[in-house]
């Protein structure tokens, strides 16, 4: 059963303290009830308040040990708040904005704090898409001047996979790419698409492997036709829109380019479940989340962003 805050008021209710914090987390990470990662036994004795023993083998656990909270000096509390707040803002939530509202210190905490629920935000084994895909790339970090360009160097290039659902538009992938070569576009295409589904493509020739690889295609050659540019494949291009205002609206565009994909996975996230009438649904599902993907340091952070290509 999914139990999460519908309000801001239940939200203040249910964690008024880290021990209330602490038993979401538990209820989270073993919705069947606590089992030993160690030898798998199903009956524990709380030490010390934060950890279970495992009455089996006697190791002792902490309920946020292997998650993105893992080592952590902030109150869990306080990442309840912020969870709550980045989920809850509808145009998304910027370092400074959680350093003003939390309180903090200190900027890096902010960013930091951001930065690991974004790591949260892609789930582990996540669904491929499928039936229909429009797929096309754009540049990131300026004012584009020429729409059917490849090669402008000075900005920052994302491929984008958009699920087609009659008329509208279904989920959605993306990823920074460093060229526009079929070694960066065909194993975006192999991560983020189900087999067999139908990919929809320009007449770029970086896409040509697809079908070898088992992906038909559907090509639509835009002919240097600049106006009609993003007729062809109106889905992904309304994505990439959307994109750019976001990035531009709640970062002012002040989005390192080494970082991007912290960024882009968080607007996959909120886009993805744009159409959930409940806010609180979305903090359930980054908590949810949280507690299933691996721990994440600072340093892990700036070096993934550091290293991307």
């Amino acid at each position: 059963m999914e139990d999460y805050p519908r309000n801001l008021w239940e939200f203040d209710l249910g964690f008024r303290s880290d021990e209330e914090c602490r038993e979401y987390f538990r209820q989270l990470r073993w919705p069947e009830g606590f089992r030993c990662p160690r030898c798998g036994c199903q009956q524990s004795a709380s030490v010390r308040t934060v950890l279970l023993r495992c009455h089996g083998c006697r190791y002792q656990v902490s309920v946020t040990a292997g998650t993105i909270f893992q080592d952590t000096r902030i109150p869990h509390r306080l990442w309840f708040q912020a969870m709550w707040w980045m989920t809850t803002q509808k145009n998304g939530a910027s370092a400074l904005g959680l350093q003003h509202i939390l309180g903090l210190s200190r900027y890096e905490t902010a960013w930091t704090m951001l930065h690991r629920l974004r790591c949260a935000m892609v789930r582990p084994g996540r669904d491929l898409l499928i039936g229909g895909v429009e797929a096309n790339e754009c540049y990131v970090g300026g004012p584009e001047e020429d729409p059917l360009g490849r090669l402008n160097l000075d900005k920052t290039l994302v491929l984008v996979a958009a699920e087609e659902d009659g008329p509208d538009i279904g989920r959605i992938r993306m990823r920074q790419i460093p060229d526009v070569s079929a070694a960066s576009l065909v194993p975006f295409v192999e991560d983020s698409v189900a087999p067999s589904s139908v990919v929809h493509t320009d007449g770029w020739l970086g896409y040509l492997p697809l079908e070898s690889k088992g992906f038909p295609r559907e090509i639509t050659y835009l002919k240097g036709n600049r106006e009609a540019v993003s007729e062809p494949l109106p889905r992904v291009h309304l994505v990439i829109s959307l994109l750019k205002r976001w990035l531009m609206g709640t970062h002012q565009g002040a989005v390192s380019h080494k970082h991007l994909d912290f960024y882009l996975d968080e607007f996959t996230f909120r886009f993805n479940r744009r159409k959930s009438k409940s806010r609180g649904k979305l903090f359930y599902r980054l908590a949810q989340q949280a507690v299933a993907v691996d721990p994440v340091t600072r340093r892990q952070i700036v070096d993934r962003g550091a290293d991307a290509f």
